[in-house]
C-alpha cells in the first residue's frame, strides 16, 4: 500500500522559523510607530523617513543576497546571518532612547531580511520533493502568517497586562527571535548540494549582455510596480491613523491583526483567480480598491472609518501581493528570473523609501488627509500607466 509523498521536517522546520521571527518582529513593528511619537517624541517626517529606509533596505539587500547564494551554491549560511541580525536587532529597541537608535535597530532588522528572504526561499525549493514545492511554499507562508496575527495579539495583551510598558514587550519580544535561529541552526539540515546538478560554468547574470536581454515589456512592468509602490506607503501610517482616531494606545495592534486577517483570507482565493483572469485587470481592480481605503482614510478619523479604510487597506493586499511578481516572471527569460526580480526590488525598495518620506512630510505640515489623498493620486497614476501600455507587446495578459 502506497503512501502520499510527506512534506520534509526541514521544510516544517523554516515554516516555524519564520512564524517565531514573525511574532518577534511584529510584537514590536505592531507598537514602534506609537512608541516613537508618544514616547520619543519623533515627528511624522521621522516616522516616514524611518519606514521608508527601513523597507527599501529589506528590498535593496534581496538583490545581492539572492545572487551570492546562487554563486556560492550555499542557502543555509545566509539565511542563520539574515534571522541572527534580525533577532540581533530586538534588544536594540528595548534600549533605544533616541529615534536615531530606533533607526539602526530597523535598519539592522531589515537587512537580516533582506538578507534571509532570497537564500530562505532557495533552500525550501532544495529541500521540496518533486511535485510539492507549491505546497511547501504554501506552509511555509502560512505559517509566516500565524506569526503576523500571534505577535501583534501578544503584544496587546503584554500592554494591556502591563499598563502599556513598551520596553519591557520589546525585551519579550527577544525570546522568539533568538529561538527561530536556535531552530535554523539545529532543526535544519541543508541539502548536500544546492546547486542544480549541471556543471556549466555559471556567467554574471548583471552583465551588459544579458542585462539587454531584459524586454522593455519587463522595464514597463517594473516602471508600474514602483508608481504602484509609491502609492502603498509604510503601514505605520494606518496605526498612526487609527491612534489619533481615538483608539487606545494598548489596542493599536488591531490595526495590523485586522489587516492581516482580511490579506491572509483572501490571499489564497485571489491567487487562484490570477491563474484564470487578467493580470492587468485584476491589478487595476486592486488599484481601485487601495484607491477607496485611501479616500476613506483620508475623509475622517473616526475609529469606523478608519476601521473600513484598514480593511480596504488588506483587501487590496491579498488583490495585489505576488501578482507584479508574476507579471515579472512572465516578461522575464527563465535564466535571468533572480536578476530580474532583483532590479524589480531595488525599484521597490527605493519607490516605498520616497513614499514613506512624502506620506510623513505631508503628514507634519498638512495633515493626514493630505497623506491618504495623495496615496490615492499616486494610484491613480499607476492606473494610467496600465492604461497607456494596455496593448503593449507582451505585456503579461
Amino acid at each position: 500500500m502506497s503512501h502520499a509523498p510527506r512534506l520534509p521536517a526541514a521544510i516544517w522546520a523554516l515554516g516555524f522559523v519564520s512564524l517565531l521571527m514573525d511574532i518577534s518582529s511584529e510584537m514590536i513593528h505592531s507598537l514602534l510607530p506609537v512608541f516613537m511619537v508618544t514616547v520619543l517624541g519623533t515627528s511624522m517626517w521621522a516616522v516616514g523617513l524611518i519606514e521608508g529606509a527601513a523597507e527599501a533596505t529589506a528590498l535593496i539587500a534581496k538583490v545581492f543576497s539572492g545572487v551570492l547564494s546562487d554563486y556560492w551554491g550555499k542557502r543555509k549560511p545566509l539565511a542563520v546571518l539574515g534571522y541572527g541580525l534580525g533577532a540581533a536587532s530586538k534588544p536594540l529597541f528595548a534600549l533605544a532612547s533616541t529615534t536615531g537608535l530606533v533607526l539602526a535597530a530597523r535598519l539592522i532588522d531589515r537587512v537580516g531580511k533582506g538578507i534571509r528572504g532570497a537564500p530562505r526561499d532557495a533552500l525550501v525549493a532544495d529541500l521540496a520533493p518533486p511535485g510539492m514545492r507549491g505546497a511547501a511554499f504554501g506552509l511555509r507562508q502560512s505559517l509566516d502568517t500565524v506569526g503576523a496575527f500571534v505577535g501583534p495579539l501578544i503584544a496587546m495583551g503584554l500592554m494591556l497586562l502591563w499598563a502599556n510598558d513598551f520596553r519591557a514587550i520589546f525585551w519579550v519580544a527577544m525570546v522568539p527571535g533568538f529561538m527561530a535561529v536556535a531552530l535554523l541552526l539545529f532543526g535544519v539540515q541543508e541539502p548536500q548540494r544546492a546547486r542544480l546538478p549541471n556543471e556549466t560554468p555559471r556567467v554574471n547574470p548583471i552583465s551588459q549582455a544579458n542585462l539587454h536581454r531584459l524586454s522593455a515589456a519587463y522595464w514597463r512592468v517594473v516602471a508600474i510596480g514602483a508608481v504602484f509602490t509609491l502609492a502603498r506607503f509604510s503601514e505605520a501610517f494606518l496605526v498612526l491613523r487609527a491612534l489619533q482616531g481615538g483608539l487606545p494606545v494598548a489596542y493599536t495592534p488591531l490595526v495590523l491583526i485586522g489587516m492581516n486577517i482580511v490579506y491572509a483570507l483572501g490571499a489564497y482565493p485571489f491567487g487562484k483567480l490570477s491563474d484564470a483572469v487578467s493580470h492587468r485587470a485584476l491589478l487595476a481592480w486592486g488599484l481601485g480598491v487601495l484607491i477607496a481605503a485611501d479616500a476613506v482614510l483620508a475623509s475622517g478619523s473616526s475609529l469606523a472609518w478608519v476601521s473600513a479604510g484598514i480593511l480596504l487597506w488588506g483587501l487590496h493586499m491579498a488583490m495585489t501581493q505576488g501578482l507584479l511578481a508574476t507579471m515579472v516572471a512572465e516578461v522575464a527569460p527563465a535564466d535571468l528570473r533572480g536578476t530580474a526580480f532583483g532590479f524589480f526590488n531595488l525599484m521597490s525598495g527605493l519607490a516605498m523609501l520616497l513614499a514613506s518620506t512624502v506620506a510623513g512630510v505631508l503628514w507634519d505640515q498638512l495633515g493626514a488627509p493630505a497623506t491618504f489623498a495623495a496615496g490615492a493620486l499616486f494610484s491613480l497614476a499607476a492606473l494610467a500607466l496600465l492604461w497607456r501600455w494596455r496593448g503593449a507587446h507582451r505585456i503579461p495578459k
